[in-house]
């Protein structure tokens, strides 16, 4: 500790140092200016200027060297607080004994050279470089090898079994999620109960709190209690305890919080306990993301089941089916999360009692004959009888023993279930009878080396540890993400990252929405206390009525994060459902938003009256149904000033472009504190590519929005003229349309000046575009940099060959052609707009527009372009429709992808020839909008402060991104 304050003391002498010298360089600058501002040689200002400059470079690397020394010694030092405490956690935790501080321990981002200069572990990437990626038939394992054992590696210590019942109850896919609860869930559920206390050596596993807490609400205080009874006594285990077990590919981590937090409160509220354990055997790929918010969640392991076939044989062979997950910024282990990789193909019972899936389908008494399903391999299973009870006993014990030489302990864990079982009654039966049975022959005879029984994940990860600790064997540390899943051949599962982009941007809208409801909600609550000063409400103010509205859209957004809803891969009539769900909610909090300005507004608060038929406030646009755009409102504009209320909901300034339509050319901005004029744009709404509104204009001007703010502004009528205007030029091969507006200059450019190149320019970023089509090609930033960076539109078609399956909502598989550049048979209308507030190309082809934005502004925005594409290709049929990028950049294989908006992760792309395998849900080489949801707008932000970090050529995917929600009101 007393060496930890001597370093202390010299990193701050160095940072202190390190400043002292700047000023110092500055002073002595500013003193060699010589007095009358006599002319000064340019040699000695750029040698001045030059020397300068390394000064600042030197301060900036000891600065980074001083944060990086800070950084290690807070990690130090909480490494020597952290308890080591040790010991067995129940199946569900108490609540009460959870260490919420844990979540405090987590690292944040951390330098990469510490990643970098951390020992051992194991990174996906590397492990990508071993695999041939090829699909040799295994044998009875058709995926995977064959598996030899000796018969005496048990001797000292038994093969220890835990046969875990669960039974994975989809919120939504085939049939709705009421839907499903009538039919199936509601009746596991209430068999659940039954079974599992007609004796206490039965247990089961249940993740979905969405299920469970609707079933909890129909039932008795009596029953109530015996699920407690069940959860104190360990034999029922609630496994990760998420709303529902969520997508972690296309979900948002805000989401992916927000679905685990509701189950976690609901669990916490209502059985006093928490989970220990994840179990996420159905969503298609899995994220680190995921695993830090788990660890967060005081989680301490987890079970997985969707990986690349390829990467579960290498790892199988390896005996690194279960590892320590780490965080790849992280070179901490306070990151770690034991995580356990099941083997074989699926999570049903064929495939997780071991490696022959014809031999474990035989164990699956569920299957028994005389019953609605069968097993495929045609030999169906045997009630178990004293008569067969040896040879079925062996035979399940040689899977058994082949399946533990896959990992590298004595202790098993095997999986009883599948989508949806144990509704009747009667297979509650079969399954816990038959297999007790089997146990009973196992403890009968201790020279077969193996206890086996029922149990939870808590019991098999508790005799993990222990077997583990007793015998000195440590698991390997992994960093990285397991995308992209295929399950069998080439069939990689990249269609669901942009399947239904309209309900991913419906996804967002409502995420976007209920954040910065909550923040409003929760602003507004803390004022009306500090104006009472009693520490009450103001009783007209309908809090119980919004508090409703807010956990029904966290809970409807946490449902929507179902990896068969996000992800569009549920049916049409399902997803109407979805969509339903989350346009209400977002009809619902906007109510909650005008409620509470309304109340911050107001100057006299004693004057408020809430009626929510008669709203004091108005959203500047509707939504008119689930699968509707939102449609902008017009403000209709006279001398009296009209309220326009702008939320900030992050706790940033934000320098944000606000738009709105108004029904006049000419109009004022004032801000309604100050009263100082902002400057204002007024551009033309375009009806079609070349009629123009004229009675309908969209007025932008820039508001600095303090963190969490609510700013007012003032719109009024102006003078006629005394706007700015956007100004127009019109580029068309060929015959030139007539364009139809009034308030607008248009010019059509002629000769050379048709065949130059389009280019638009703020003070950090110039680009060119294509005059025949509009789309950029190239770009140059202020620091000097030029980049070719070209935007092409391509086809994709799939597959045509006979019982050869096809690109769909799971998959990728385009044609044999290949990407096809899009053609249209007309040349497209290229407009050109120029405004003081920002500037922007669109092209109008058949099946999309394209629009490419400047904002004259300073910051992140500035130092952007904003790509748009409205498409619609709802008369195609087996075609998806790409923007792909095309760079000069020499990057090779190597880029950077986005995970869940919570981190960036480095990855490559080298995968075999001709396969469509991308590396990153949120940034992929095979990115496609498909022809189901052809309505969608989308957008892509591309950062211009560096070129685009990826290989030649990019597809970029069509979807949905998160931005800062300003709720406007008027």
């Amino acid at each position: 500790m007393k060496r930890s304050r001597i370093l202390a003391v010299l990193v701050g002498g160095v940072f202190c140092m390190a400043v002292m010298s700047l000023y110092r360089m500055l002073e002595l600058m500013q003193g060699a200016v010589p007095k009358g501002h006599q002319a000064i040689p340019a040699g000695q200002v750029e040698e001045d200027l030059s020397r300068l400059q390394q000064k600042i470079d030197k301060l900036e690397h000891l600065l980074s060297d001083n944060n990086r020394m800070v950084a290690m010694l807070r990690d130090s030092l909480l490494q020597q607080k952290a308890s080591l405490a040790s010991g067995r956690r129940g199946a569900n935790i108490s609540s009460d004994s959870v260490p919420h501080s844990n979540s405090g321990l987590l690292p944040g981002c951390r330098l990469a050279e510490e990643v970098k200069g951390a020992a051992g572990g194991v990174q996906l990437l590397d492990v990508y470089d071993l695999l041939p990626f090829d699909n040799p038939d295994g044998g009875s394992w058709k995926q995977g090898f064959k598996i030899s054992y000796q018969g005496n590696e048990w001797a000292e210590q038994p093969l220890e079994v835990f046969l875990v019942p669960h039974s994975h109850n989809d919120p939504g896919w085939l049939k709705t999620f009421d839907r499903y609860y009538q039919d199936q869930t509601k009746h596991i559920l209430d068999n659940m109960l039954l079974k599992l206390s007609e004796d206490s050596r039965r247990k089961m596993i249940w993740a979905e709190i969405s299920y469970f807490s609707k079933w909890w609400n129909e039932i008795d205080e009596q029953k109530r209690e015996m699920v407690k009874r069940l959860v104190e006594a360990g034999q029922l285990e609630l496994v990760t305890a998420g709303w529902v077990m969520a997508d972690e590919a296309n979900s948002h981590y805000f989401a992916l919080l927000d679905q685990l937090m509701e189950g976690h409160q609901w669990l916490h509220r209502h059985l006093g306990v928490a989970p220990s354990s994840g179990w996420a055997i159905d969503p298609f790929g899995h994220s680190p993301s995921m695993t830090y918010l788990l660890k967060g969640a005081g989680l301490s392991n987890m079970v997985i089941q969707r990986i690349h076939y390829a990467v579960k044989k290498h790892f199988a062979q390896q005996q690194t089916l279960e590892f320590l997950w780490r965080q790849s910024w992280d070179s901490s282990p306070r990151s770690d999360i034991t995580c356990h990789m099941m083997p074989f193909y699926s999570y049903d019972v064929p495939h997780t009692c071991g490696p022959n899936p014809a031999v474990c389908c035989q164990f699956d008494f569920h299957r028994l004959p005389g019953r609605r399903i069968f097993c495929p391999w045609k030999i169906p299973p045997q009630e178990i009888t004293e008569q067969n009870v040896k040879e079925r006993a062996l035979l399940l014990l040689d899977q058994y023993r082949q399946k533990s030489r896959l990992f590298r302990s004595n202790v098993l864990l095997i999986p009883l279930g599948d989508d949806f079982r144990y509704v009747e009654s009667s297979e509650w039966d079969a399954q816990f009878t038959n297999y007790q049975k089997l146990f009973n022959y196992f403890d009968q005879h201790p020279e077969l080396s193996i206890k086996a029984r029922f149990g939870t994940l808590a019991d098999y990860f508790h005799a993990l540890h222990r077997s583990m600790s007793s015998t000195g064997t440590t698991l390997p540390t992994l960093r990285g993400d397991f995308f992209t899943y295929a399950d069998r051949d080439d069939h990689y599962w990249s269609g669901y990252y942009t399947s239904r982009p309209f309900y991913k941007r419906l996804d967002r809208t409502l995420e976007a929405t209920l954040r910065a409801t909550e923040i409003l909600f929760s602003l507004t609550l803390a004022e009306m206390r500090r104006f009472r000063g009693d520490g009450h409400l103001v009783e007209e103010f309908p809090v119980g009525k919004h508090f409703g509205r807010l956990m029904e859209g966290r809970r409807n957004l946490a449902l929507f994060q179902h990896h068969d809803a996000v992800t569009g891969t549920a049916r049409d009539p399902v997803v109407v459902d979805y969509g339903t769900r989350l346009f209400h909610s977002i009809l619902s909090l906007r109510h909650v938003l005008q409620s509470c300005a309304h109340w911050l507004l107001l100057l006299d608060k004693n004057q408020y009256h809430h009626d929510q038929l008669k709203p004091f406030l108005q959203m500047d646009d509707v939504i008119m149904a689930q699968d509707a755009l939102p449609q902008k409102m017009p403000l209709a504009l006279s001398d009296e000033p009209r309220t326009l209320a702008v939320f900030n909901p992050v706790e940033q300034l934000q320098a944000s472009i606000i738009s709105v339509i108004v029904d006049s050319p000419d109009a004022q901005v004032v801000d309604a504190e100050t009263g100082q004029p902002l400057a204002a744009q007024i551009s033309a709404v375009w009806v079609e590519p070349s009629r123009a509104s004229t009675d309908s204009f969209q007025l932008s001007f820039v508001a600095e929005l303090p963190p969490l703010s609510l700013v007012v502004y003032h719109v009024i009528k102006a003078p006629h003229g005394s706007t700015l205007r956007s100004q127009y030029t019109i580029h068309h091969q060929g015959n030139q349309p007539a364009i139809q507006t009034e308030h607008f200059k248009i010019s059509h450019p002629q000769g050379a000046e048709a065949e130059a190149s389009l280019s638009l320019s703020n003070k950090h970023v110039e680009i060119w575009s294509s005059p025949e089509t509009g789309l950029l090609q190239k770009l140059h930033l202020q620091s000097g940099l030029s980049r070719e960076v070209r935007v092409q539109f391509l086809w994709y078609g799939t597959r045509t060959k006979k019982n050869r399956d096809k690109s769909g909502a799971y998959l990728f598989l385009p044609g044999e052609e290949g990407a096809q550049l899009y053609t249209s048979p007309e040349p497209p209308l290229v407009r050109v707009s120029r405004g003081p507030i920002f500037s922007d190309i669109t092209s109008h082809f058949p099946h999309f527009t394209h629009t490419v934005r400047l904002f004259h502004l300073d910051g992140h925005a500035g130092k952007s372009l904003e790509i748009s594409n409205k498409v619609d290709i709802r008369s195609e049929m087996n075609h998806e429709l790409v923007m792909r990028l095309v760079s000069d950049v020499a990057s090779g294989n190597r880029f950077y992808s986005d995970l869940n908006g919570f981190q960036t992760l480095f990855t490559r792309h080298e995968i075999p020839e001709n396969t469509p395998l991308c590396p990153s849900p949120q940034y992929h080489p095979e990115g496609h909008t498909s022809q189901e949801n052809a309505t969608a707008p989308s957008r892509n932000y591309i950062p211009t402060s560096a070129a685009p970090n990826t290989k030649q050529a990019v597809d970029t995917k069509c979807c949905g991104v998160v931005e800062p929600s300003k709720a406007c009101l008027h």
